[in-house]
C-alpha cells in the first residue's frame, strides 16, 4: 500500500506531520504490511509551511506514480488552490483513478473545489464552514461541535479536557453519557497521589537515568 501526503505551501504543520508519524510508524513496525509513506509536492524545492517549518518532499507529483491513499492537509495554503483547474484535475483524476481520498481540517475545500464532495456530508475547521458551504453542489456541511460558538465560549467540564482524571468541576457534566464515562473513572482510576501511602514519598527522581 502506497500512501501519500500533499504538502504545500501554508500546510498546517500538525495536520500533515501527525499522520505522517503515525503512519511512518505502521510502516516500520510492520513492514511485512507493505506500506510505504511518502509525501509529495509541486516541485523539489523547500516547502514553507503554515507556522514557519521548511520541509523537503519525497516526491513531485509528476513523480508520484499510482497511489492508494492520498492524504491532504489543511491550512491557509489550501485557500490559494481554491479556483486553480490544474489543482482541481489533480484531484479529480486521483479520486477517479481509485486512490482513497482523506483530507485534514481546510484540506475538504480543496476537494470541495475539485466536486469530489459534491451531495456528500462535509465538514471542516469551524472557520470555514461557510466557505465550505460554497464549494461544489448541494454539500451537506456537518459543522462538528468544536465548531460552534457555545462550545468555544464555554469552560469546558474538567473529565472532558483530562479523560484519565476523575471530574470535579464544580458544572459537572451536563450529558448523562458524560456523567457515566466520569462516574466510571472516578470508581476505577484512583490519582497518583492517592496511589501512595501516606507520608511515603516516590522513588522515581532516585530511579531516573542520569542523561
Amino acid at each position: 500500500m502506497r500512501i501519500a501526503i500533499a504538502l504545500f505551501d501554508g500546510a498546517e504543520e500538525l495536520d500533515w506531520a501527525g499522520p505522517w508519524e503515525v503512519l511512518s510508524s505502521w510502516a516500520l513496525r510492520w513492514p511485512d504490511d507493505g506500506v510505504e509513506v511518502l509525501t509529495v509536492a509541486e516541485s523539489d524545492d523547500p516547502i514553507r509551511c503554515a507556522k514557519g517549518l521548511r520541509v523537503l518532499a519525497d516526491r513531485t507529483w509528476d513523480q508520484l506514480g499510482t497511489v492508494d491513499v492520498l492524504v491532504y492537509p489543511g491550512g491557509i495554503g489550501t485557500r490559494s488552490q481554491l479556483g486553480d483547474e490544474r489543482i482541481r484535475e489533480r484531484v479529480r483524476s486521483r479520486a477517479a483513478a481509485g486512490t482513497l481520498m482523506t483530507s485534514v481540517c481546510t484540506g475538504s475545500l480543496v476537494f470541495a473545489d475539485a466536486g469530489l464532495l459534491d451531495g456528500r456530508p462535509a465538514t471542516t475547521h469551524w472557520r470555514a464552514l461557510k466557505l465550505l458551504a460554497t464549494l461544489g453542489q448541494r454539500i451537506e456541511v456537518r459543522p462538528t461541535r468544536a465548531s460552534s460558538t457555545t462550545a468555544r465560549s464555554s469552560p469546558q467540564p474538567a473529565c472532558r479536557r483530562a479523560s484519565m482524571s476523575p471530574c470535579t468541576s464544580s458544572r459537572g457534566c451536563t450529558r448523562s453519557s458524560e456523567r457515566q464515562r466520569c462516574d466510571a473513572r472516578s470508581n476505577t482510576t484512583p490519582s497518583r497521589r492517592s496511589s501512595l501511602e501516606p507520608g511515603r514519598r516516590s522513588t522515581r527522581a532516585a530511579t531516573r537515568p542520569s542523561v
